[in-house]
């Protein structure tokens, strides 16, 4: 099979980027109902610590994509609200990890419930044939964006 150079503007292209703005958009205003007791912003935060396990300031940063102080004060938010804690790190005590508190694992489950409940009900008309291979296409689209990452 030949793979085609993908022009820098082509049709495709912009329909895949348009179609992934409208999914930020979608997951920003969707992550969490109305009645949340936390912003996106820390919803974020929490998400994020769920997703990698403990974590430091330092490396929920460059996950976040925002500088070392955004996250310093999106972690104290989430604390603060009783969403996560900080624990001191038991290979080396001057340094301390971030951890959910049950009331913030609560949140994040039931946040990913919904994602996926909605993923659901949006390829609930497709093949078993298609959803395998929408989430292999995704799945190497999204490990192709890593790597061009810096």
């Amino acid at each position: 099979m030949k793979v085609k150079r993908v022009e820098e503007h082509d049709v495709v292209t912009e329909a895949v980027e348009a179609a992934m703005v409208r999914i930020r958009r979608r997951q920003t205003r969707g992550a969490l109902g109305k009645d949340s007791p936390v912003p996106v912003a820390v919803f974020r935060v929490l998400d994020a610590v769920a997703g990698t396990g403990a974590g430091t300031v330092g490396t929920l940063a460059p996950a976040l994509g925002v500088d070392q102080p955004r996250a310093s004060r999106l972690v104290a938010q989430a604390v603060s609200s009783g969403h996560l804690e900080r624990v001191a790190d038991q290979q080396d005590g001057r340094r301390a990890v971030l951890r959910l508190t049950p009331a913030g694992r609560a949140l994040v489950t039931a946040a990913r419930d919904g994602r996926r409940a909605a993923m659901a009900a949006a390829m609930s008309d497709w093949t078993d044939h298609e959803r395998t291979e929408f989430a292999r296409l995704l799945g190497r689209f999204v490990d192709a964006l890593d790597k061009r990452e810096p």
